[in-house]
């Protein structure tokens, strides 16, 4: 069933398809449910919200029957029942069938979600807190129409968003993109009509400073309006950020950053710290 939450966003009762392991730290969990024909999305960086269910549980916990009184509800319940929910950008969408895909990056120590797609098998059973409408807020990256240059970089937990937007860009965008990974396996083979430049920065270390170093020693295509888009762990996001709005003078307004996860935290701790 699926409950309105706050338009233009809704609950979707989805199943797991199928996964596909991309590398040794990445794994492409596809989901189905009659739900789908109404999710809507123009792709990008897509934000959504997935609701997991704990070991044992059939299905994920979340009083869906209260309407708009449900994540109040949510909240007050025991934590071994409550449903656990974690951000994720949505990879694609397909129809004919109707499809989602949501690449998990697998870390250890594995959290609930990381564990999660480990182990999932087709009918496994979510919650999603997605899209109706294609154009919505939950899509941070909003080239200007004057940009002349795209520039780009993301962790292994903003690759899909990434390559979703390379995806999008149309034919004879100039874009320079950075895509850091933890393995060489990692690395994926991505499509665009863009005219991007891709460069895989394979991490040495947990908190490698390479990817600064990387983008202080690049030569960027010249470009008078270019636009910034960074994702990722939130501290090395704000160090990017003070690195192109400071040091390569972007105009601030043209820099779009998200921190997908914090170092050392939770999402729950993060959340109870905003």
């Amino acid at each position: 069933m699926t409950t309105a939450v706050a338009a233009p966003f809704r609950f979707f009762s989805l199943q797991v398809a199928r996964t596909r392991r991309l590398g040794p730290s990445l794994v492409r969990v596809t989901f189905t449910g009659d739900d789908l024909p109404a999710f809507r999305s123009d792709g990008r960086d897509q934000s959504l919200s997935l609701f997991l269910p704990h070991p044992g549980q059939p299905e994920p916990v979340v009083p869906l029957e209260l309407d708009d009184g449900w994540w109040q509800a949510w909240r007050e319940l025991p934590d071994d029942v409550r449903a656990v929910m974690r951000s994720y950008t949505l990879r694609a969408l397909r129809r004919n069938p109707d499809e989602i895909d949501i690449d998990f990056a697998l870390h250890t120590p594995a959290g609930p979600a990381s564990r999660w797609a480990s182990l999932a098998t087709p009918g496994d059973r979510v919650l999603v807190l997605g899209p109706a409408i294609e154009d919505n807020r939950a899509i941070r990256f909003r080239p200007p129409e004057d940009t002349d240059l795209v520039v780009m970089w993301g962790d292994e937990t903003a690759v899909p968003a990434a390559s979703a937007i390379l995806e999008s860009l149309p034919p004879g965008t100039r874009a320079q993109v950075w895509l850091e990974v933890g393995q060489a396996g990692d690395i994926q083979d991505l499509v665009t009509r863009a005219d991007a430049g891709i460069t895989w920065l394979v991490r040495d270390g947990e908190r490698s400073p390479m990817t600064l170093v990387a983008l202080r020693d690049a030569e960027l295509p010249p470009a008078k309006a270019p636009y910034v888009w960074i994702a990722g762990e939130a501290g090395r996001v704000k160090e990017l950020r003070r690195h192109f709005v400071g040091e390569r003078g972007v105009d601030r307004r043209r820099v779009t950053f998200v921190g997908y996860w914090r170092h050392g935290l939770s999402e729950e701790q993060v959340r109870e710290q905003q």
